[in-house]
Formats: C-alpha cells, sequence, structure tokens
C-alpha cells in the first residue's frame, strides 16, 4: 500500500499574500463603505469613495508586499553570496559547522560527518543555505509573485461590498454591505484554511471577528462626523 503525505508549506508564500489581499480588500474597502454611507452622504459620493479605495489599496498592497518581499529576498541573496565565499575560503571549517548542525539533531559525531560531507560533494551552497540559513527553494522570497497576488487578490474582495453596495437599496446599504462582507470574509477564511490544511471553523471565526470589529468602528467614526457636519 502507498502512503501519500500532501504537504501545504510550500503554499505559504502566495499563500499569505493572496488571503492578506483579499481579507484587506474586503474588511477595508467594506469599513470605507459604511463609514462614509454612516455619515449620511449620498449613494454616489459613497460608491465613488468605495472605488477610489479599491483602486488605492490594490496599488499599495502591491508595492507593499513586493518593498517587504524585496529586502527579504535581498537579505537572502546577501547571505548566500557570504556563505558562498565562506565555502570556496574555509571549505573545512563549513564542513564542521554542518555536522555540528546533524549532531544536535540527534545524528553521531561519525555519521554527521559523513552526511555533512556527502551532501556538500552533491551540493555545498545548496545545503548551507537550507540546513545552516533556513532558505528553501519553496519559501524563498517573490517579490513580483507577492505584489501581484496582493493586488489580484485585493481588488477581488474589494470588488464584492463594493457591488453590494452598487446593488443594494440605499435604505439596507449599511445592513447589505455588512452582513454580506462578514459572509464574504467567512468563505475566505474557510478557503485559505482548507488551502493551508488549517482548521476552517477557526479560521472564519477569526477574520469575522476582526472584519466585524473594523467594520463596527469605521461606522461609529462616520456617524459621529456625519452628525458633526
Amino acid at each position: 500500500m502507498s502512503i501519500h503525505e500532501e504537504h501545504r508549506s510550500h503554499r505559504v508564500g502566495w499563500l499569505r499574500a493572496a488571503v492578506l489581499g483579499a481579507n484587506d480588500g474586503i474588511v477595508s474597502t467594506a469599513s470605507l463603505i459604511i463609514g462614509v454611507a454612516a455619515a449620511e452622504t449620498t449613494q454616489n459620493d459613497i460608491l465613488l469613495a468605495g472605488v477610489a479605495g479599491l483602486v488605492a489599496g490594490a496599488m499599495s498592497m502591491a508595492a507593499g508586499e513586493y518593498v517587504s518581499v524585496s529586502s527579504q529576498s535581498d537579505t537572502e541573496k546577501a547571505d548566500l553570496e557570504l556563505e558562498k565565499r565562506s565555502l570556496e575560503e574555509h571549505p573545512e571549517y563549513e564542513r564542521n559547522e554542518l555536522a555540528n548542525i546533524y549532531i544536535q539533531r540527534g545524528l553521531t559525531p561519525q555519521l554527521a560527518d559523513e552526511v555533512a560531507a556527502q551532501l556538500m560533494a552533491h551540493n555545498a551552497l545548496e545545503t548551507h543555505a537550507r540546513d545552516e540559513i533556513g532558505i528553501t527553494e519553496g519559501a524563498k522570497a517573490r517579490p513580483i509573485q507577492a505584489a501581484l497576488a496582493s493586488a489580484v487578490t485585493f481588488t477581488i474582495g474589494a470588488a464584492l461590498p463594493l457591488l453590494t453596495a452598487w446593488t443594494a437599496p440605499f435604505s439596507h446599504l449599511i445592513a447589505a454591505v455588512s452582513c454580506l462582507s462578514i459572509v464574504f470574509l467567512a468563505l475566505l477564511g474557510g478557503v485559505a484554511a482548507r488551502a493551508g490544511g488549517a482548521s476552517i471553523v477557526k479560521a472564519s471565526v477569526r477574520v469575522c471577528f476582526w472584519g466585524a470589529l473594523a467594520m463596527a468602528v469605521t461606522a461609529g467614526v462616520g456617524r459621529l462626523f456625519g452628525v458633526a457636519a
């Protein structure tokens, strides 16, 4: 009988950016719409604010993810270059360093030294990157992928409350956007948890709680300033 284990940690890079983008798109746009609506403005003003929030948010998410992940990528490249020079200049020291890592993981000194020697003979830089620095191919920083994932998912997430505000009766706009946004967030939490192999209920409750809190606070601020105006 063959056993196949499906690990999901290789998805962590794009999944984090995608979930963050979609969640932020739903929460920020729904909160913006509810806040503006609570200030007793017209539906056209609400939709204009929502569209502006969508465009600005998508660009901000893309730029923020690209800069953040690029910094991580630069650090990884610098570490790899440093390790490459050390392997060229001090190979014996690097082999001993690698062997000590394996000893700490439970191997005997003799076996650890043999494993280190064989792995370094196969691909020294890759071995040290993985076991010494913690850089693997699956978890390597990819700035463009993260930026695109965040921008696209933010746009999709933001479009949901925006479409709700466009189609809902004006008298029920706040209730419709609030309720459907909670539903969207619950679905997002469930899908993300499913993709990552985590608890669906826990993930859904978590995103719904913080989304509802953000919308409630923004509605309160909008109503406060709307009354004051």
